[in-house]
């Protein structure tokens, strides 16, 4: 990224930032397509789609699968569940640990946004051809498992 060999940092040539800033945009282009119409915040459509795909999960499962702090997941889930998205109940086997699902309203809600994030998913990798889709993957991928095991 930087090739400075003062090492003085470059703000936008600095890998987090760069990651970060693109992040921050996509997710405000994207909440765009559902926070008007469903009221949902990103925090807690990240918690929706994720208890899509692994339904009956704890709160601490879905912030380590969400890289999400505590305090981001306890309200998002708090007010998933005041909206009747998200179903709490305690574990049988623990009384400490919660254990989530979507409500019938909270799928349904999930399957109508699912769409609009996905097209505009769709329109973001278009900007790349097969060869470089298939780079950005594998570079997340290796930057993920470097950050993730150190």
């Amino acid at each position: 990224m930087s090739d400075n060999k003062k090492n003085n940092l470059v703000l936008e040539n600095f890998l987090p930032y760069r990651l970060s800033y693109l992040t921050n945009i996509i997710s405000r282009k994207l909440s765009r397509l559902y926070s008007g119409k469903f009221n949902i915040s990103p925090h807690e459509w990240r918690i929706l789609a994720n208890l899509n795909r692994y339904p009956h999960i704890s709160a601490a499962e879905t912030g380590e699968r969400t890289a999400m702090d505590k305090v981001t997941i306890s309200r998002a889930i708090k007010s998933l569940c005041d909206m009747g998205l998200v179903h709490k109940i305690f574990s049988k086997e623990d009384r400490r640990r919660s254990v989530l699902s979507l409500t019938r309203e909270g799928k349904d809600i999930y399957r109508q946004i699912e769409p609009l994030v996905t097209g505009y998913e769709n329109s973001l990798l278009s900007s790349l051809n097969h060869q470089e889709l298939s780079q950005l993957d594998h570079l997340l991928n290796k930057l993920t498992d470097h950050v993730t095991k150190g």
